[in-house]
């Protein structure tokens, strides 16, 4: 506002022509931040929209995934989504999430869990990793292995507290996810990422195949 209150009267000297011409420069120069800040975070939410699409969108997608979570738990194994629809495969279990119930299957224990679909409990992390992509700030940048979008959870809003997306720079489709939930990163790398070619019997619980097994219905 300084600035703007000298412009209107012609300066009397150098000194004051001196502090007018820094006082522009320092407007200019904030304005000019603000305004790359502001493309940056368009071109970081655009294109992290374009992959969630392709991931969650209604054609469905598949990828093999590697969790690491802070060398505390670590497991690995193939996912396929399709909007609310979900279905993965992993050494210690197997899941099938129709929209509208999911199967949680234990092989150890020969048991089969049956849950809501979206109640959080069928998860071993359950809300700790719930995305809400309104609740986050974006911003990308160039990385040698491609493009890194990084979002932070604004403040007063739940989520996780960070998250750094790793793309591949000719097809975007995403590499690699990091993590943070409270003071702990889980690393997850992604390999064999397929959009499209998703059906819904992907998703149907093959019962006939676990008639040997325990079913523990825990809907409410």
């Amino acid at each position: 506002m300084i600035v703007f209150a000298e412009v209107l009267f012609v300066p009397k000297n150098k000194t004051m022509k001196t502090r007018l011409i820094l006082g522009l420069v320092l407007v200019l120069s904030i304005l000019s931040m603000h305004a790359q800040e502001n493309a940056n975070t368009r071109q970081a939410r655009k294109m992290f929209d374009e992959v969630y699409e392709k991931v969650f969108g209604k054609q469905g997608a598949s990828l093999h995934y590697k969790v690491n979570v802070a060398n505390l738990y670590k497991t690995d194994g193939t996912i396929w989504y399709q909007g609310k629809k979900s279905k993965y495969m992993s050494k210690s279990s197997k899941s099938w999430n129709d929209g509208v119930t999911a199967y949680v299957v234990k092989d150890d224990k020969k048991r089969v869990e049956i849950y809501n679909s979206d109640d959080p409990k069928k998860s071993r992390f359950g809300d700790d990793f719930k995305f809400e992509p309104d609740n986050y700030t974006y911003h990308i940048a160039n990385d040698p292995r491609g493009y890194l979008i990084t979002l932070r959870v604004k403040k007063g809003m739940k989520g996780m507290k960070e998250i750094r997306a790793l793309l591949d720079k000719k097809t975007r489709d995403p590499l690699q996810l990091r993590i943070k939930v409270a003071f702990i990163w889980a690393n997850v790398d992604i390999s064999n990422f397929k959009s499209g070619g998703i059906t819904d019997a992907t998703f149907t619980f093959p019962r006939s195949e676990y008639k040997d097994y325990e079913m523990v219905d825990k809907r409410d």
